[in-house]
């Protein structure tokens, strides 16, 4: 039987909010480093996002390998945090899940038992499985809790799903949300239409991956003729790494979406924060090299914040590209009214962080 959410997660989720993707914090010998990794946590529960995401891509799919095993370490030290900071709000909590049908329905009772709301089910890695076998390891996972899509790119590792596979994504209870990264506008509008073709439409909420197109994908209303009658949906809300930086800003920018949408004016200037962050995330991500540093490039501004001591990560040719770190320096000079290093400092001075 499909699992749900509880009303006010619910609510919340589609209302919209910023789900950061949470980052590894390891030290210089590549292992954990725990106070940085709780220091995190509370970064974006300070932040004032609606929630976090634990144990996906910018946490580093290796966690699970056999040798380092830190999935469910990770997953249980970001809701000790999240319990320990007492919120009187409702906060989402997001576990990723990968692998083959077993693995996937395993990280899903591991996550549901330490109380994570939904699973991200990531379809990366699985090129031998067909399109109908994609929804049956859908369907698996959604029996152990609710399912949080996710159409990631083919340039990092993902692939191209029809619109008939979403249409049928879609109708499968319980999926709650869909995350969309193919940074295809085709493909972004293959599963808007198939969610809105869908008598589920009302139980799905849309979330941004797009991390090159993040403004527009929020400032965008979806409109199709269902059945002889108008339908609309909209991306409410963004589960991206990019987000993973610059956090407490990035929660100011989707209120000044949301605000320009209600008040049904959109600033030019809105406009212009979402080229300059495009900009910003292609020096983050390593759009150049083809997203080869992307967690790197998330890792090393958070060391030059603080919150982070190295930039490295569990694979040693994991790390920057040749000319990143200068892309990096000139993002910082160019845009600063996109970073939040003033927030960080305050938060690490008064001992939040």
């Amino acid at each position: 039987m499909a699992q749900t959410l509880s009303s006010p997660i619910r609510t919340l989720l589609h209302e919209g909010t910023v789900i950061p993707a949470h980052p590894l914090a390891l030290n210089k010998n590549r292992t954990l480093d725990e106070e940085r990794q709780r220091a995190l946590t509370n970064y974006y529960i300070s932040s004032g996002v609606g929630g976090i995401a634990v144990g996906v891509h910018t946490t580093q799919f290796e966690i699970r390998d056999e040798e380092i095993d830190l999935y469910e370490t990770v997953l249980r030290m970001a809701i000790e945090e999240i319990e320990q900071a007492n919120l009187s709000r409702p906060f989402i909590k997001v576990a990723g899940v990968v692998g083959e049908v077993e693995q996937a329905r395993e990280e899903a009772r591991i996550a549901e038992s330490l109380g994570y709301d939904l699973a991200l089910v990531s379809m990366g890695g699985l090129s031998h499985l067909n399109e109908e076998e994609h929804l049956d390891r859908v369907k698996a996972v959604a029996e152990i809790m609710p399912v949080f899509g996710f159409y990631l790119q083919p340039a990092v590792g993902g692939r191209v799903f029809s619109y008939e596979f979403w249409r049928a994504f879609a109708d499968i209870r319980g999926v709650c949300a869909i995350k969309l990264a193919p940074f295809d506008r085709y493909q972004t509008i293959d599963v808007v239409r198939a969610v809105c073709h869908s008598n589920r439409m009302g139980d799905i909420a849309l979330y941004t991956g797009n991390d090159d197109h993040i403004v527009d994908d929020l400032l965008t209303t979806f409109r199709f003729r269902v059945d002889g009658k108008e339908v609309s949906k909209s991306i409410v809300g963004g589960l991206l790494g990019q987000w993973a930086v610059w956090t407490s800003n990035a929660v100011t920018l989707l209120e000044q979406v949301k605000a320009a949408k209600q008040n049904g004016l959109i600033p030019s200037e809105l406009l212009t924060a979402g080229a300059e962050l495009t900009d910003a995330n292609a020096a983050i991500f390593d759009a150049a090299n083809g997203f080869k540093g992307s967690i790197a490039g998330i890792n090393e501004v958070l060391r030059r914040q603080g919150l982070l001591r190295e930039r490295i990560c569990l694979k040693e040719h994991e790390r920057l590209s040749p000319g990143q770190e200068k892309e990096l320096d000139r993002i910082h000079r160019d845009y600063p009214h996109l970073n939040d290093d003033a927030f960080v400092k305050n938060h690490m001075q008064t001992g939040v962080l």
